[in-house]
């Protein structure tokens, strides 16, 4: 029987995504940065590890902070990458276009991750970042992160764990629309919000699922209407109740087991 509670802790690594600083005409300009001492993500984006000096140069190198709007995109497909963005508030998808023109999103980053990290390799990030609801990010220079790496060891493990973590979210992917059944998705899926939620310090149990529906089918592979169906049946079994996009795990342990 498939480990769901297992592969959502896997899942639940959030991907580091590098972001341009050319970000789209749509968000808005940017803001001085705010300082990480005082942000309440900080415990979630930053290794707890930091002496007081190296947080107080971090801090230094955050370069702003910028508003975005719902719908509009904090970078896209072929931008050039300079940044990567911690997000302060909100949430976003990320999301590549096929040949075809159809939309497939690739993963959904919550309050303290961080966005960009596809730009690394090619210097041009590889998909669109799109907010979903108004969100905030703080903009780190790339090349200024590199360098205090090069002084600060705990810090240098933490982008290292980032990336890794990264790795293990493509890995985890595509094992989910591999071999799983279209109920196993969506319990995974369950499963990999809940734990998110915690380690942010929110309820495990009672979460708002910021994405539609239609935008959870396009990430795990699967028609509105399965996911829909899926829903029904957890609630059916007594496993999850919805309230639109209000979640409720009932019981953790039976969904777990799906």
């Amino acid at each position: 029987m498939f480990n769901a509670t297992t592969f959502a802790d896997d899942l639940a690594t959030a991907p580091v995504v590098p972001a341009s600083a050319c970000a789209n005409s749509n968000a808005r300009e940017p803001r001085p940065a705010q300082h990480c001492a005082s942000c309440s993500m900080r415990s979630a984006c930053m290794p707890q590890t930091l002496s007081d000096q190296e947080l107080s140069r971090f801090d230094s190198i955050v370069s702003a902070t910028r508003l975005i709007k719902r719908g509009d995109a904090l970078y896209r497909a072929n931008d050039t990458f300079q940044s990567i963005y911690a997000i302060r508030s909100g949430s976003f998808k990320t999301v590549v276009m096929h040949r075809d023109g159809r939309e497939q999103v690739t993963g959904f980053h919550l309050a303290g991750e961080v966005l960009g990290l596809d730009g690394v390799c090619t210097e041009h990030h590889s998909s669109d970042a799109i907010a979903i609801e108004d969100s905030s990010v703080c903009i780190i220079p790339y090349a200024l992160l590199e360098s205090m790496c090069a002084e600060s060891k705990r810090l240098q493990q933490q982008v290292l764990r980032m990336m890794s973590g990264e790795i293990v979210r493509e890995s985890s992917l595509m094992m989910l629309l591999g071999t799983m059944s279209a109920e196993q998705r969506v319990a995974a899926f369950l499963l990999n919000m809940s734990s998110r939620m915690k380690a942010r310090g929110y309820s495990a149990a009672e979460f708002n699922l910021r994405m539609t529906r239609e935008e959870m089918g396009n990430f795990l592979g699967m028609k509105l209407e399965t996911v829909s169906r899926m829903f029904s049946k957890f609630q059916r079994d007594g496993l999850v109740q919805s309230h639109g996009k209000r979640i409720r795990i009932v019981d953790l342990d039976e969904l777990s087991r799906v």
